[in-house]
C-alpha cells in the first residue's frame, strides 16, 4: 500500500544558519570596535539596534524551524544583546546602554508582530508549510 500523505518540503536551514553566524560575527565586531564615524543621532543608533535584532530574530527563527518563535529563541537573543552591553561597559570607547537593550527587545517584538505578514511572503512561507 502506498502512502498518499504528502509531507511538506523541509525548510533549508543551512543557508539561514550560515547567515545567522555571519550576522552574529558582524554585529559583534561592530559592537566592540571604536566608532570611526560621527554618530548621526541617538534615533539612528536605536533604529540600527531594532533592525539588527529583527534580522537576528528572522534568521534564528528560520535556522531552527522545528520550534516556534517563542522564549526558546527570544531569551538567547536578548542574552546576546545583554552580553554586548556588558562588554561595551568595559571598553573605554563604548558604554552600556539600557536604551540599546530596549531597542534590541523592540526588534524582537517587531519580528513577532510581523509574523502574520512574514508568513505570507512567497519566498519565506515555506518555513510554515505543514504546520498549524
Amino acid at each position: 500500500m502506498r502512502n498518499t500523505h504528502r509531507q511538506a518540503p523541509a525548510t533549508p536551514t543551512l543557508p539561514f544558519r550560515l547567515l545567522l553566524g555571519a550576522a552574529l560575527i558582524v554585529i559583534s565586531y561592530l559592537a566592540i570596535t571604536p566608532l570611526t564615524y560621527p554618530v548621526v543621532g541617538e534615533f539612528n543608533d536605536k533604529f540600527n539596534h531594532l533592525a539588527a535584532f529583527y534580522a537576528l530574530a528572522l534568521l534564528a527563527d528560520f535556522s531552527f524551524p522545528q520550534r516556534p518563535f517563542s522564549a526558546a529563541k527570544i531569551v538567547p537573543l536578548m542574552g546576546y544583546g545583554a552580553l554586548i552591553e556588558i562588554v561595551q561597559h568595559f571598553l573605554p570607547f563604548r558604554y552600556l546602554s539600557l536604551f540599546d537593550l530596549m531597542a534590541d527587545a523592540a526588534g524582537l517584538g517587531a519580528y513577532l508582530l510581523s509574523l502574520p505578514l512574514v508568513r505570507q511572503l512567497p519566498g519565506l512561507k515555506l518555513r510554515w508549510q505543514g504546520q498549524r
